[in-house]
Order: structure tokens, then C-alpha cells, then sequence
């Protein structure tokens, strides 16, 4: 059956992985036509925005996307385009696979990972009141005049709101997740030691959801401190399964789960809604090799790995899965980050390792 697909290439080497995610998607055989629409940098002098409706419109209609990464300015400038999509369309779960291709730069052949990370609350919501402005002032008086606790004045506020309807939702999903792939375990990650409120809200309901809806399941279900979660990850990440995280820590456990596998070039990722799923790479766009052909396209190869199964096209994602997998363990045809030196002169760019995966399909 053919798919119509939402394809933003993004900014950077947004494009360039995008083409080379692309290009192997196509070369399974998969019927799709992909409907282009453009986001990020490169459409602001024309948009006045770096998301034009015309892309909410295009992923409304054809609920699925391929997305490459665009650039979020640090510090200033327009908030974040993969912040924006998720709010927007609702794509509450985030869900970035960690696992181990042989041949990959890694000290952590045993992992095997999924970081399921909600998506629209949190300190991520984005709700913030800048120092010095009158709204922030007037915050600070009432929360001091509520919490009796004294806050600088010049201090700037972030809020964080945590709800049992977000926190249920993004726990069945772990759940339901778990049990369609054959997982064995959901740990649910938090700090509510201290966050008694927030982040002990997100664990009784994690809880109450595991005992009340899953005991059955025959899927494991325990609880870590983030902290302690890191340094368990580092030590003995054999140990774990599927996390289940809160916003912000669900954006820095995932990152350090990449990190066990071979760094960001190869640690796909989906936010997925009721309505809609957008899959992208977990890693940015990296504006300075724009153009250069040099960066690895695998996260993006991977995350048309997850569209493809989203769509039900597992024997195509499987193929395409197996062929990735063959070209690092070979190690040839494979990009600078994935040599055992990154200045080796015989790595190739982003399109000849595009070009030796569709090879591998056969």
C-alpha cells in the first residue's frame, strides 16, 4: 500500500542526512511519496518563522514525517522547532532507542536500550518569565508570599508542571511499548526525594499505572533516582530496558544512553502522538559541516527504520535494519566518527555510506 509522507529536510547538515535517509527508505522497495515542506533557519527570511503553518498542515494530513535536525540558537532567538512540533501536534512520546550495532566505537557492547521521554510538560514546557520583566517580579512576590521562601530579585523563573493525565499517559505508553517489542522491564526515572511534589506526582502515578493496569503483563516495573540512574547506566547498562522519564531528564538520560552505543551519529528517535509520529535523529544539525558531505547519516537511516515500522512495514525495516547493521560491523564504507581513528583518509561522506547501505539491501 503506498504512504504519503511529510519530509522536512531541516538546516545544516539537516538536508544532506535527510537525502541519504531518503534514499535508503526508497531502495526497500516501500512505496512512498514524500511531501516536502520546509522548516528551520533557512525559511525565516521568508516565513518571518522557522515553522510555517504549511508544515503543521502537511504532517496533519499525512501523520507521519521524516524529519532532519534543525538549529535551536543557544541563549536567544526563536525557541526550539522540535519543542514547538511536539507541543503543537501533541507528540507526548518521545522514544529514542539505544542499542548497539557491532563495529560501532563503543565500550558497551551489551547495551540495549529505549529512553521513553514525555514530551509536553516539565521544565521543557517552556513557561518562563525573564529577569528583571514586571510578570517576573510579581511572581516572585507571590510565590515568596505563598512558599514563605525568599528568591533573589534577580532571578529568573522556569515553571514546572507535572500532571497525573501526562504522567499516566506517557507510563502506558512505556507499558504498551514494552509489550509490543518484546521488552522485559519499565524503570521509571525520577528525583522525587527532593521534587516531593512534581517528580512524586510523575512516580505514585507511575506506580499506581504499573500495579493497577500491568501487574499482569509479565513486564517488570522498578524505580531510580536520575542520578543514580546515570551512574548505573555507566557502570552496568546490561541492567536495564525501557526508561520511563519526566521531560528535562529524559533529554539528558538520552543522551548519555547514546553515548554508550557510539555517540549521537547513530541514536535514532520518534515523537509520537495520538494523531501524528515524527521521527528524526536524536543529534543536531551541526551548521559548521554543512554542506561537506561528512557527518553520519545513520541516526536518520535509523529513525526511517522506526517510520518503517510505524507503518507496518516490518520486513522492509528489518532489511533495512540488517543492511545498517552490515555496513558498521564491516566498517569500510562508513563515515570519520565511526573509523577507529576519526582522521582515517579511507572514511567516506554522508552519501557514499547511504550509497553502500543500499547496496547492502541487495
Amino acid at each position: 500500500m503506498p504512504h504519503t509522507v511529510t519530509l522536512i529536510p531541516g538546516d545544516g547538515t539537516g538536508p544532506e542526512v535527510a537525502a541519504a535517509a531518503r534514499q535508503c527508505v526508497e531502495a526497500t522497495g516501500v512505496d512512498i511519496e514524500w511531501e516536502v515542506a520546509h522548516a528551520g533557519l533557512d525559511v525565516m527570511a521568508d516565513h518571518g518563522t522557522p515553522l510555517p503553518q504549511a508544515v503543521l498542515t502537511s504532517i496533519r494530513k499525512n501523520r507521519v514525517a521524516l524529519k532532519g535536525p534543525i538549529t535551536t540558537p543557544v541563549g536567544t532567538g526563536f525557541r526550539s522547532v522540535n519543542v514547538s512540533l511536539r507541543k503543537m501536534l501533541d507528540l507526548y512520546a518521545c522514544v529514542r532507542p539505544s542499542r548497539y550495532y557491532e563495529g560501532a566505537r563503543s565500550r558497551y557492547p551489551e547495551a540495549d536500550l529505549v529512553i521513553i521521554r514525555e514530551n509536553t510538560e516539565d521544565l521543557y514546557a517552556g513557561i518562563e518569565f525573564g529577569v528583571g520583566t514586571s510578570d517576573c517580579d510579581e511572581l516572585i512576590e507571590e510565590i515568596e508570599e505563598l512558599s514563605g521562601q525568599t528568591i533573589a530579585p534577580d532571578s529568573a523563573i522556569s515553571i514546572k508542571p507535572i500532571s497525573i493525565a501526562a504522567s499516566q499517559r506517557i507510563v502506558r505508553f512505556a507499558f504498551e511499548y514494552a509489550l509490543a517489542n518484546g521488552r522485559r522491564k519499565v524503570t521509571a526515572v525520577h528525583k522525587a526525594n527532593i521534587m516531593k511534589e512534581t517528580d512524586g506526582l510523575f512516580l505514585a502515578t507511575a506506580r499506581r499505572v504499573a500495579e493497577e493496569e500491568y501487574a499482569d503483563s509479565g513486564i517488570e516495573f522498578e524505580d531510580r533516582i536520575v542520578d543514580n540512574m546515570c551512574m548505573q547506566l555507566v557502570q552496568k547498562p546490561e541492567l536495564y530496558d525501557v526508561l520511563v522519564l519526566p521531560n528535562l531528564y529524559g533529554d539528558i538520560v538520552s543522551d548519555l544512553a547514546c553515548g554508550l552505543i557510539g555517540g549521537l551519529g547513530v541514536a535514532p528517535g520518534a515523537n509520537i502522538g495520538e494523531e501524528c509520529a515524527v521521527f528524526e535523529p536524536t543529534h543536531g544539525s551541526a551548521p559548521r559541516y554543512a554542506g561537506q558531505n561528512k557527518v553520519n547519516p545513520t541516526a536518520t537511516i535509523l529513525s526511517g527504520v522506526m517510520m518503517l515500522r510505524h507503518l507496518g512495514e516490518t520486513e522492509a525495516a528489518d532489511r533495512l535494519d540488517a543492511a545498517v547493521a552490515q555496513v558498521i560491523a564491516e566498517g569500510r564504507d562508513v563515515t570519520y566518527d565511526m573509523k577507529p581513528q576519526r582522521d582515517d583518509p579511507t572514511a567516506v561522506g554522508t552519501s557514499e555510506m547511504a550509497d553502500a547501505i543500499c547496496r547492502a539491501l541487495g
